[in-house]
């Protein structure tokens, strides 16, 4: 059997496999699915900065005309500059930690833009770009790895629910809300709403994301399931996740998968758009696994150097998200040298506001910490704050510090 069919089968092209045991060539073929694009990958534009046309995507973003698609440049410019700051600040321990998303700046802000105000977003602690988009202030962000928050701001207002970071748990949230707009009856035309969920490559293999495919698959839930598949479970690749492309994993459990080039911020809104647009008519649930790379630490802590070769980072950084807009744009005669001189100008100076904030910001009272825990306290809760505080009181009237 050839090994094509191992790795991509499709519907009417036969069985993945013959026997339990699949030969070598399968086994390679299936692991180099995971770690390429492939011909599968939804792509509108090229690294280089060519636009490729697609019949089945290109009216999804038909009203992308050259502003808008300068605005969703200056959105991935000012995300990633806020998120070097970010990065900086905790090295210069304003921060406690700080989880980096260079180099996913498309994927998050061409799915957070497909987004409409009914909808809800379920991130788990790399989404800094969603949450722009989703209108939430980045220095409430920062509040969180600074410890001086849980997730300050108003999630059903902006619909964004706080980060989660119990890796995948967000999925079974997610699951939950979108089977609650089902039964609300909130879907079923172009008015619906649809939730969207937001993991990685390595929560995949967690059991809260397999069950929330179970239950979504189930109840047909309006949830768009999107994967960033960034190669990297913090030092192990994907290929130790998975012997199939991850966007085929949807297919066992009823519902359709795609992948999409991450990097291709035009390809992530299209298909975000297109995704949450079946889910919005009741045809949900929709994986989507949108093919990136992590070009930063997984998190401040970590040290990618152990683990992952210079020369794989310095491929990846011809497919920058951002390059392929800026060159789309200067070929066509879309944007100036001026306009690009602005934008960054704009995101060094959004960048500084928020590092005047976080080295500035006030100490928050110790009882800050039981605040918004609950949409009303419990008496449990009151009665830990109160024991805290006379924990701390102990200490003033000691005359410690």
């Amino acid at each position: 059997m050839p090994s094509e069919h191992w790795t991509h089968p499709e519907p009417g092209d036969g069985p993945a496999a013959v026997s339990a045991q699949p030969s070598p060539e399968q086994v390679i073929a299936g692991l180099r699915a995971t770690s390429e694009g492939g011909a599968e990958l939804t792509q509108l534009l090229t690294p280089e900065g060519e636009r490729v046309p697609s019949p089945r995507f290109d009216r999804y973003v038909d009203d992308i005309d050259t502003e808008a698609l300068k605005g969703l440049y200056r959105d991935m410019v000012l995300v990633r500059r806020a998120d070097r700051e970010a990065n900086a600040m905790q090295r210069q321990g304003q921060l406690g930690i700080w989880v980096p998303l260079l180099g996913q700046e498309a994927a998050q802000i061409g799915s957070g833009r497909a987004l409409r105000k009914g909808d809800m977003a379920f991130p788990s602690y790399r989404e800094h770009g969603v949450a722009y988009t989703r209108g939430v202030d980045l220095k409430e962000v920062l509040g969180i790895f600074r410890c001086t928050d849980h997730s300050g701001w108003d999630y059903q207002g902006h619909g964004f629910h706080p980060y989660t970071i119990v890796i995948g748990n967000q999925v079974l949230n997610a699951a939950g809300y979108a089977m609650g707009q089902k039964f609300e009856g909130k879907v079923g035309d172009d008015d619906g709403e649809a939730t969207i969920c937001y993991f990685g490559d390595g929560a995949t293999s967690q059991g809260d994301v397999h069950e929330g495919f179970v239950w979504a698959a189930v109840y047909d839930a309006p949830l768009v399931f999107f994967c960033q598949n960034n190669q990297w479970a913090i030092s192990e690749p994907t290929e130790r996740q998975s012997r199939l492309p991850l966007y085929q994993r949807a297919r066992g459990y009823g519902f359709p998968g795609i992948r999409v080039d991450g990097n291709d911020v035009l390809a992530c809104l299209a298909v975000s758009r297109w995704a949450l647009e079946e889910c919005r008519h009741g045809n949900g649930p929709v994986l989507i696994e949108a093919f990136t790379y992590r070009m930063d630490a997984h998190t401040t802590t970590d040290d990618p150097t152990r683990y992952r070769l210079s020369d794989e980072l310095e491929e990846w950084k011809l497919k920058d998200p951002i390059e392929r807009v800026r060159a789309y744009l200067a070929r066509g005669g879309g944007a100036d040298q001026a306009f690009f001189d602005q934008v960054q100008a704009d995101s060094d100076a959004f960048a500084a506001e928020l590092r005047d904030y976080c080295f500035n910001m006030p100490e928050p009272p110790p009882e800050r910490i039981f605040s918004n825990v609950y949409a009303e306290s419990t008496p449990l809760l009151d009665a830990q704050r109160e024991e805290f505080l006379s924990y701390l009181d102990g200490f003033v009237e000691a005359g410690e510090h």
